[in-house]
This record gives C-alpha cells, structure tokens and sequence, in this order.
C-alpha cells in the first residue's frame, strides 16, 4: 500500500490547488479523480462558460460599432462555439496535468472510496495517508418534473459534454446564477430562448435592488424575457413540449436545466471514516474546514453551500495552511468575490445593508455610477456602477458591489483590502490609472465619506 502526506479526492479548482499548495510547501501528495481532470468548473463550468460569455458579449456590443466607424454584422455559429470552448478546455486541462507531474503529485484515475479514517480505495488501488481532503464537487439539481433525455433535456454538464443539441428553440429553466447567465448567453448566441422561472432572475442573490436593476434592464435590451415555470413536460420525437397552469403550452427543440446544484458525495462513503453530513448532503466542517474526522478536510462545493470555483480555491489555502499549523486559520466566506457573467458582470463582496441590519449594525453607502466615467463612455458601455458599504461608525467596510463591464477584475481590487480596518482610506489614497473604470472605487470612497460623515477615516483629517 502507498502512503502519502496529503491525499486530494477530486481535481477541480479547489481540489487542483490544495494539491499544488501542499506539494510546494514539501508534503507527498497524491490525487484521485473519477473523470476528466480539472473537474466541473474546468471542463462543464466556469472556464468554457466564460469563453461562451465572451463570444456573446462581442455578439451583443455589435449594436454600437456601426456609430464606431466598424461595418457590419456579427452572427454566431454556435457549433464552432463549443468547438472553441473544447479546444481552451483542452490547453487548460493539458497545462494542469503537466504541472502536476512536475510538482511530483502522484495522480490516480477512479472514484476514491473510504475504506477507514485514513484508508481510501481507488479503482482497487489501496492508498493510506495522514491527511486527506474532501474535494469532490457538485452535481446538477434535476427537478422532479424533468428527466433528463439526450438531445432534449440536458443539464450544463452535458451541454459542455458534447456538441450543440440540434435545433435552435431553447428553454432555460431556473432563475439563479446559470439560468440568468445562459439565458443571456445563448441568446446571443443565436437561439431563441424561452426562460422559465418561479423568480425573477437571482431574486434570491445578496446583490441589492440596484444591482438587480441594471441586470433586469440589460436583459431586456437583450431581448430576452422571464415566463412562469412549466408544470407539464412531454417529451416528443421533435422537440420537448412544455405546459402550464393555465392549459396553454410551448415547444422547445431542447430544454437546458439551471436549477442549482448539489453536494456529490457519491462512492465516497464518507461515514467508513467518521465525516458527517448535514440534511442537504453538505460535508459538514467547522471554520477550520475540518470534519468530524479532524485529518479530513472537506473544500468547495462539497462543504461550501455558497458553490463557487472562488470559494473553492479559498477553501484549499485555508486547508492546507491548517494541515502544515494547525487552526491558523478560518474560513471566510464574505470575504471572496461572488461573481455573475450575465447580460452585465456583476460582483459582490462582503454583507449587503440587509445583513447590515441584521447584524445591529447601521450602514453608510458609497456610489459611484459608469455612466460619466471616460473609460466607459469611450467603451460605449456606461451601465452599471460602484458601490462600497461600510459600518456608520467606524468606517469599516462591510461589502461592496460592482456593477457593469470588468466587475469581474474590479471587485477584486476591492478584495484585497476587504477585513482591513483602514480599507475606505486606502481606496482614497490610493494611485490609478486613467481614464480607468477602476477609478470610481476611488469616488465611491470619497462620496462615501462626504456623505456619512466619514473624512476621519477615509482621509485621515
């Protein structure tokens, strides 16, 4: 039997950098993972669906660059599309393994199952070590009333999986994050979509009124609407037939489910090692990120409800730091960036005023809109906005949003300073480029601080 320092149970974000983490600070790794490396976000998630953002955001800027001095127009093959998406899924996955193997991971292909607390099986491969993590991800939510039929009912999974369904009709079932980022998406991308939803789109996010606003308002310059939730679904030769409450009922060639995702812990066993989970399926971890069993780490989507590739990567630092220093430190879910790719980026950090209140706390608001910054005028893009929450009476920040293009690199310079009690100063005083849409980090801070009462903390006077 081999035996290891650190043994990683799945190689998608987290599991991949936990793995890298522990190799460089000298611990013997080895990783297991069930299918294609990289895991979800690599080849069913967050990278090839950013490739496809990115696609439709040219798509959907075609509208200005007639008045830019650019002829023409743009129309997107969806087939060549996927195509792209496989091929940088496929230099990625290739740039992971190779820096694997230079690292010296040792790397084993199966479902890895508990056989004890430090005992894993792993395609009939026995491996023991001192310290494992839980990092086996998500799988797709299917709601009761859909099963899944290839070509016709697929989740995201399968829709990154293999080529392009034939046919152009979709149906986007789900208002959170997936369903509110592919309804944008293929719709750009040539489909004609028919969003179906209980909620309007992320109603059940912490991004605030605002926020949702600018997000309701570019989807609807993108031509793309929210209906009710269909409570009938028939499967036909030709498409899919979906039904509702009041008898009438629409075709789609295809029907593409973004309702959430759910902890995957199947094969594990994670009970043989004395790892618990909570009702909804979730490793449970203390703020160590450590189970029940405490040489058994859980990371990511996992043990982490918040089930994003950011949260992920935070997860394996912090587990890893506790492995080498035990209980040095804890996890901090506020603390890393909640993004959107949708009709418009959209960010968050931190609370929102609601949490605010919640927590007895008073929160003073910062704004600073794009609609007059030079960046974005020249970018014809001015929708959206920054805007920083802090505590009324110490200045302290408690979150933040950003709003509109690059919200994705912005909120991350607002990361870096976020848990620091001299945060709003720091923005003030800091250097930036212009004309930059980063700039109105700077203004928000300032306006912040005229507005509350604030020059204290904010500019040191």
């Amino acid at each position: 039997m081999q035996s290891f320092d650190l043994i990683v149970i799945g190689s998608g974000p987290g599991g991949y950098r936990a793995a890298v983490l522990a190799s460089l600070r000298g611990l013997n790794v080895a990783i297991a993972e069930a299918g294609a490396w990289g895991g979800c976000c690599l080849n069913r998630g967050c990278v090839p669906k950013k490739d496809w953002h990115h696609t439709a955001r040219l798509i959907a800027n075609n509208r200005h660059y007639a008045e830019r001095g650019v002829l023409g127009q743009l129309h997107a093959n969806l087939d060549q599309v996927w195509t792209h998406q496989h091929e940088v899924v496929e230099k990625v996955r290739d740039s992971y393994t190779d820096y694997m193997k230079r690292l010296g991971i040792s790397a084993f292909q199966g479902t890895a199952s508990f056989i004890d607390a430090h005992t894993l099986d792993i395609g009939g491969t026995h491996l023991s070590a001192g310290h494992i993590i839980i990092a086996t991800g998500s799988s797709p939510y299917i709601p009761q009333e859909y099963q899944l039929v290839p070509g016709r009912i697929l989740t995201t999974d399968d829709l990154f999986n293999q080529p392009v369904p034939a046919g152009r009709k979709v149906a986007i079932i789900g208002s959170g994050v997936i369903g509110s980022e592919f309804a944008f998406i293929l719709g750009q991308l040539g489909c004609e979509v028919m969003w179906l939803a209980r909620n309007k789109p992320l109603s059940n996010s912490g991004f605030s009124s605002p926020a949702l606003k600018v997000l309701h308002t570019a989807l609807k310059q993108a031509g793309i609407s929210m209906h009710e939730r269909a409570n009938r679904v028939e499967v036909r030769e030709d498409g899919v037939e979906l039904g509702f409450a009041d008898g009438s009922s629409i075709k789609a060639h295809w029907v593409l489910l973004g309702s959430g995702r759910l902890p995957h812990t199947a094969g594990l066993y994670p009970e043989r090692a004395g790892v618990t989970l909570d009702e909804t399926g979730f490793v449970q971890v203390n703020a160590h990120l450590q189970t029940a069993a405490h040489h058994i780490y859980a990371i990511g989507d996992v043990a982490n409800p918040r089930m994003t590739a950011n949260q992920a990567l935070a997860d394996a630092a912090i587990a890893v730091a506790n492995i080498l220093q035990p209980g040095s430190r804890k996890q901090t879910p506020a603390a890393v960036p909640e993004l959107v790719y949708s009709a418009v980026e959209m960010g968050r950090i931190g609370i929102n005023e609601d949490d605010a209140e919640d927590a007895g706390l008073e929160a003073a608001t910062g704004f600073a809109a794009f609609d007059s910054n030079p960046r974005a005028l020249g970018q014809d893009d001015t929708a959206g906005f920054v805007r920083l929450i802090a505590d009324m009476d110490n200045g302290d920040l408690l979150g933040a949003e950003v709003v509109g293009a690059e919200a994705g690199e912005i909120i991350h310079s607002i990361a870096q300073q976020f848990g620091r009690d001299d945060a709003l100063a720091r923005f003030a005083g800091s250097f930036y480029n212009h004309p930059a849409r980063s700039e109105e980090i700077q203004n928000a801070a300032e306006t912040l601080a005229a507005k509350w009462g604030l020059s204290e903390q904010v500019f040191g006077a």
